[in-house]
């Protein structure tokens, strides 16, 4: 079984949430999503990025605009819409209840084995 993929699906479900996470708090450069995901150890190219942007802005999470730049062309900043904030927080729900299902989980399992692993030295 290959751990990297699996580890990838994993990071891929939350993706989205995370860059949401970010955006909340007020317009950013894609750049800056891309570093502010790279310092919380959660890489992610460009290549990736722009077509989710994309996607958010068309389905109204996200807005957008333009930003004259000393340095080069203009930049897109986005900004998460209404629709956006009200969408962020059903995510965020989700997130808290499958994070604390997990959780149980996880720790129900190590329970269950320290409490029903066959102690063979009796």
């Amino acid at each position: 079984m290959d751990i990297q993929n699996t580890q990838s699906q994993m990071r891929k479900g939350v993706l989205e949430f995370c860059i949401l996470s970010i955006i909340r708090h007020g317009e950013v450069y894609p750049s800056d999503i891309v570093e502010k995901m790279k310092a919380a150890n959660l890489h992610i190219l460009e290549g990736t990025l722009y077509p989710l942007l994309t996607r958010l802005k068309n389905a109204g999470v996200l807005s957008y605009r333009w930003v004259e730049s000393n340095s080069g062309p203009p930049r897109k900043y986005f900004l998460m819409t209404e629709n956006g904030l009200a969408f962020y927080q059903e995510l965020e729900k989700t997130w808290e209840e499958l994070a604390g299902a997990v959780k149980a989980l996880t720790q129900m399992s190590s329970e269950n084995i320290e409490t029903e692993t066959p102690n063979h030295n009796q």
